[in-house]
């Protein structure tokens, strides 16, 4: 067989995968700015360049994504204190550079790429349904045997991703994503702190109920526990404490 064979695995090539970030918004529940969660972009990242990978950061509309202020070590609730790899992250500035304009998740060429990787964050509850380019494109990377991956309430693209079958993608798949037991932990914290009434709630919809409703498996190992999972070339994370285990899923399936 020769070395030139395509259908050679060529063991030294480096790996190439494409992360997705939320556009920035405003949650029609609560008011409040929202975006894309730190360490769910800063945690694969920095696992993906340790292991020799390629990244490159895309969103469905392009141009400058802004994070969950939670999310930033340095915000004064002193949420993510501790999250030193998005500090790290942060305070490089030709890393922190990639979510200043970021291209369009239609241009990305799924040819070029091994995997797409879908972080989370409270926006993508608000603005995943009207982004039919990154429901199609999960979908091509998937339907090409290629990784396909989400992260958090980046999994709610898959309330929307169907298969060229017309099928939603993750019916009978295995998947996690940010459970009931940690929304509801989310909505506590909000409605103790007065900064939502009781009859309101941070997110408009929930991924657990969504999941099974679509007909997944839908799993998850527990309050804020790091958790991610494989069913086939498909990959899902369940929050924000999830992000190593998803690279490192995703890494392991791509035989790094």
């Amino acid at each position: 067989m020769s070395l030139k064979d395509p259908n050679v695995v060529d063991a030294k090539k480096r790996k190439r995968l494409a992360i997705v970030l939320s556009n920035p918004a405003t949650s029609s529940t609560t008011g409040w700015p929202v975006g894309f969660w730190w360490s769910e972009l800063s945690h694969p990242y920095f696992v993906f360049s340790e292991r020799g990978c390629d990244v490159e950061v895309f969103s469905p509309d392009g141009g400058k994504c802004e994070a969950d202020a939670m999310s930033d070590p340095r915000d004064p609730s002193g949420y993510s204190s501790s999250d030193l790899i998005s500090m790290g992250f942060i305070a490089t500035p030709n890393l922190a550079a990639v979510t200043q304009n970021t291209k369009k998740v239609s241009d990305i060429d799924v040819k070029r790429f091994d995997g797409i990787v879908v972080a989370g964050g409270q926006a993508p509850m608000f603005t995943f349904e009207r982004a039919a380019s990154l429901h199609k494109k999960f979908v091509e990377f998937y339907e090409a045997g290629k990784i396909a991956c989400a992260l958090c309430h980046g999994v709610a693209l898959l309330r929307y991703a169907k298969l060229s079958s017309g099928e939603y993608l993750a019916k009978g798949k295995t998947v996690t994503g940010f459970a009931n037991v940690e929304e509801d932990y989310a909505d506590n914290a909000v409605w103790t702190m007065n900064l939502l009434p009781r009859d309101k709630h941070v997110m408009p919809w929930r991924i657990e109920d969504e999941m099974k409703k679509i007909g997944a498996n839908y799993v998850q190992a527990g309050l804020w526990r790091g958790f991610a999972i494989r069913d086939g070339n498909l990959v899902t994370g369940q929050q924000n404490f999830s992000g190593s285990e998803t690279a490192e899923a995703v890494v392991k399936a791509l035989g790094e």
